[in-house]
């Protein structure tokens, strides 16, 4: 694999740059900010302990070159992974953009919702362009949604689905372009209901995140909802747990929350956050949220290595 183009410096443009250099890949970003090299520079020292084999982030910004203007930046690019915000008429813009630059690269888009038919709307041949949905951080946490739009090329898939392997990703293929995808639609349901009994005066924000790390976030760590709810039916597995333990289900549903997300809940929500976490700064709350994603996923890679 040759040169990897990041577009955008954001939160998600930052991890997938600290990650491509990481696996020994010649970067190229594209950003209209005045100090893309100091941003990259310091999410650099703060990814890199995280990064496989905790690479010296000087070594790492050896391989970044900063290149403003996009036609240079994707020309002779192999990839292409855009990170602009989540405005349809801007990632538009910017793939004809590419299309008109004459590059040929994998075009891989970052968007959290966006489809990629109404991506390249604007492209005369849409055909190598895929959505590539990272869950944050990217340059940690394995899961990147691949999703394919009907003017998607299969081999485009096929070559996405490879490179994201090939740096250490974990590609799940979804089988139909909906919008947000999967993660985020289960990341907005559990997030609805945990805003709801906030609201509700159940539990507090701080109280909340105990709840979920000490459950089904230690849980999910492990397995799936479906695998556990197969296992919480006994022998008789999840055909088990429908049809006696989980015959309320709806039921249940009925009672969940639709909290409306009004100025006071907002100011609510954001100060008990502040509360619990604001005395703590950003980059050490990054550093430690790091070191505990990574200590998880080391010991899962090591219990799955052991014979069972």
């Amino acid at each position: 694999m040759g040169a990897v183009t990041v577009v955008g410096t954001g939160t998600i443009g930052l991890g997938w740059i600290a990650l491509f250099a990481a696996h020994g890949l010649p970067v190229r970003v594209n950003s209209r900010r005045p100090d893309a090299d100091r941003v990259v520079w310091a999410a650099l020292e703060m990814f890199a302990p995280a990064l496989p084999g905790a690479p010296d982030p000087a070594a790492l910004h050896d391989s970044i070159t900063f290149e403003p203007d996009l036609a240079r930046a994707v020309a002779d690019a192999d990839v292409v992974s855009e990170n602009a915000p989540d405005d349809l008429e801007l990632k538009q813009e910017l793939f004809a953009a590419v299309e008109e630059s004459g590059s040929r690269a994998l075009l891989l888009s970052s968007t959290s919702k966006l489809v990629p038919d109404d991506l390249g709307a604007r492209m005369k041949d849409p055909g190598r362009l895929v959505v590539a949905h990272p869950f944050n951080p990217p340059h940690l946490v394995p899961l990147v949604e691949v999703v394919a739009g009907v003017a998607t090329d299969a081999a485009a898939v096929d070559e996405a689905m490879a490179f994201l392997r090939s740096v250490g990703r974990h590609p799940v293929l979804l089988r139909r372009a909906l919008p947000a995808f999967a993660a985020n639609r289960l990341q907005s349901a559990l997030l609805r209901e945990c805003i709801h009994l906030v609201v509700e005066g159940v539990v507090t924000v701080p109280e909340l995140d105990e709840v979920v790390t000490h459950s089904i976030g230690l849980r999910w760590a492990t397995m799936g909802p479906f695998q556990a709810f197969h296992l919480g039916g006994g022998e008789g597995g999840l055909r088990r747990w429908l049809s006696h333990l989980g015959s309320g289900l709806e039921q249940g549903w009925r009672q969940l929350g639709t909290p409306a997300m009004t100025d006071e809940t907002r100011e609510l929500l954001v100060t008990q956050t502040e509360q619990a976490y604001g005395d703590r700064t950003y980059a050490g709350l990054v550093a430690e949220r790091d070191r505990l994603h990574l200590t998880v996923l080391d010991a899962l890679a090591r219990a799955r290595a052991e014979p069972s």
